[in-house]
Order: C-alpha cells, then structure tokens, then sequence
C-alpha cells in the first residue's frame, strides 16, 4: 500500500483547506495517510524561517488572507474572513489529542479535518477542552480516552519526535507531505502529490543537492 506522510498542526489553515482533497487523493490510490501531527512554531524556528513574527504586514496579507480566501473557493472550504479568535492558544493539547487517538489505534482523519474546520470556519478555540468534547463528538469519536492521554509523558514524547523529524527532513510549514521520501510543501502542491503516487519518483531527494554551491 503506497503510504503520505502527512506533518501539520491542528490548528493550520493550510491543512484545513488541503483536508478533504488529501482524503480523496488517497481514497482513490488506496494510499495511507500517515499522521504526523507537530509544533508549527517550533518547526518554522528550527528551519531557519524565523516564525511569523519576522514576516512584513504586507507578506502576511496576502499569504495568511488573500491566498486563504483564494483557497478556500476554490476548495470548497469555507473560512471565516477573518483570523480566528484563538489561533495563537497553546497547541499541545488538541495535536496531543490526535496523536492519542493514533496511539489507541482510531483513524484520526475525521478527527483532524473536524479541529481544522471547526478553527478556520467557526472560530473555535482548540485549547479548549469542551470545545474539543463537541468536536470530537460531532466525530463520531469519544473524547475522554483522547484527552485523558493527550497531555500524557508519552503522547508528549511522541509530539516532539514529529517535530525533531520535521526539522531534519527540513520540513518548511503544515502541511508538508512526503510520498517515497518526496516532500510536497503546502496544500497547492497536492495535485503534484496525487501524480506522485500515480508515477512514483525514480530519483533522490537530499536537500543539500539544492542549496547554493552544493555539488
């Protein structure tokens, strides 16, 4: 079974606007989606990107608003208009929650299209735990065993690998996406991704054959 790896953060708009294409790019290839769930924050700082703090107003205007809006029409994935509420809440606990379910052996996708929806189209606060009781719920999934583990030592553990991976496989934002070791960064290159897994890449994908003067 071909196999995408899939880092992202449950709270990333890009991920949600890539949520449903992802599945059926992957439904039709009888692909699976490995979950990596990460610190975005910390994986843009380990990549040298400086975070979104050192971006110009007008660079995260037209990323962060008019190419949301552009996506989001042609997606299909309606968005707020507007950044939600609570976007800058600590994510350890609605990623937390995601990696626990991977742990207890659920498929999380419904799960994690429901926080990326629930965050970019209705505002809702993913560092809240009733609000993540009413998503997962809405689900079809029970959130107690979730939430009971997701804080835990280990989910935690596993949490910080997916972002220590993410670094060293010079991951540059959610979602990135890997297909036999080919990174697709971004949502706008899942098409590239869905002939990826129709034409499998032949060649080899070490990021230092693309940096300035490597030979």
């Amino acid at each position: 079974m071909p196999a995408i790896e899939y880092f992202y953060s449950g709270h990333s708009a890009f991920a949600y606007l890539g949520s449903s294409r992802l599945k059926d790019i992957a439904q039709a290839a009888g692909a699976e989606i490995i979950h990596k769930p990460m610190d975005l924050h910390e994986v843009l700082e380990g990549t040298g990107d400086g975070g979104f703090a050192g971006r110009t107003a007008k660079h995260m205007a037209y990323y962060f608003k008019r190419e949301i809006d552009r996506w989001a029409e042609f997606r299909d994935a309606p968005v707020l208009g507007h950044r939600p509420t609570h976007h800058d809440n600590d994510t350890r606990l609605c990623n937390g929650m995601l990696i626990a379910g991977l742990q207890q052996g659920l498929d999380i996708g419904t799960l994690a299209h429901a926080m990326l929806e629930g965050h970019w189209r209705y505002d809702a606060d993913l560092a809240d735990r009733d609000t993540l009781v009413r998503l997962a719920r809405e689900a079809g999934i029970d959130p107690e065993p979730l939430l009971a583990a997701a804080l835990s030592d280990e989910v935690q553990a596993i949490y910080r690998t997916n972002t220590r991976e993410a670094v060293d496989r010079s991951v540059f934002g959610s979602p990135t996406y890997f297909v036999d070791g080919d990174m697709f960064y971004g949502q706008d290159h899942l098409e590239m991704l869905e002939r990826a897994l129709q034409r499998p890449f032949a060649g080899d994908w070490p990021m230092t054959n693309y940096v300035h003067g490597a030979k």
